[in-house]
């Protein structure tokens, strides 16, 4: 699948597709390598390649954001299908969290990672095309639900991302029907600064897309991140996101 968006602002110059060819899944790859272990500093298993690979990578379809200009990969997006989560014997996330009382999702529960955007790229428009991209591809495949992780640092010591979810929860969480459990999970007790942190653009794109945040975040210790356990219904998509990205994409 490759489409070329036509959304407001300075989108001429991308193209998006899902990777088929092995040499554009490692431009993503090597994408990821900048970003995650050159950038953020994740212990990455295949650091003296210069490339971001696991186990799970062969099982899951790769969304490529490229620059038409330069050429270059300029943003990623990982897939794994439901069919390929039972094939591969379970989901990435399953690592970090206890998801069992998503069993009853999980025949139409795609999950998405590794996202990762060029930093010379992050102005909103290259996330904006993933994003529809990913909501074609999955209502196309006909999954109901995506589950993923929304990412925040630990640079201050984890102060910051206590402070983020602390105003998530209230605000909120999703269905308890819907909770996962992270396995490790980070200490939220911590006061901080008493300065509230700033949402993640990636958080307040995935809550701006209908999604709930369904459990407590866990400490990624590889990536010095936590992660937050995001669930999307496809049905509750946001009507304004729809109507101007799902329906204007070429």
């Amino acid at each position: 699948m490759t489409a070329r968006a036509r959304f407001p602002g300075d989108t001429s110059r991308f193209s998006v597709t899902i990777a088929r060819d092995r040499a554009v899944i490692e431009e993503a790859q090597r994408l990821r390598y900048r970003v995650f272990g050159e950038e953020l500093g994740a212990r990455l298993a295949s650091r003296g390649r210069g490339l971001d690979e696991d186990e799970f990578d062969r099982h899951c379809d790769h969304l490529v954001v490229r620059d038409v200009v330069s050429g270059a990969a300029v943003g990623t997006y990982r897939i794994l299908t439901p069919e390929s989560a039972r094939a591969r014997g379970g989901y990435y996330s399953e690592r970090e969290f206890d998801l069992g009382r998503l069993a009853p999702l999980r025949g139409r529960m795609a999950e998405v990672g590794r996202t990762c955007v060029d930093p010379a790229h992050r102005s909103g428009v290259v996330m904006l095309l993933m994003w529809s991209a990913l909501a074609k591809y999955v209502i196309a495949s006909g999954h109901a639900y995506l589950i993923g992780c929304a990412s925040i640092g630990l640079g201050d010591g984890g102060h910051g991302a206590a402070s983020v979810f602390r105003r998530l929860a209230a605000d909120g969480l999703g269905p308890e029907a819907y909770r996962v459990f992270p396995r490790c999970p980070l200490p939220l007790d911590s006061p901080g600064s008493g300065n509230p942190a700033p949402v993640p653009p990636l958080v307040k794109g995935y809550l701006s897309l209908g999604a709930w945040v369904c459990g407590e975040p866990a400490w990624d210790r590889d990536f010095h991140c936590a992660d937050v356990p995001m669930l999307l219904a496809l049905d509750r998509l946001d009507a304004k996101f729809v109507r101007h990205f799902l329906n204007r994409a070429a």
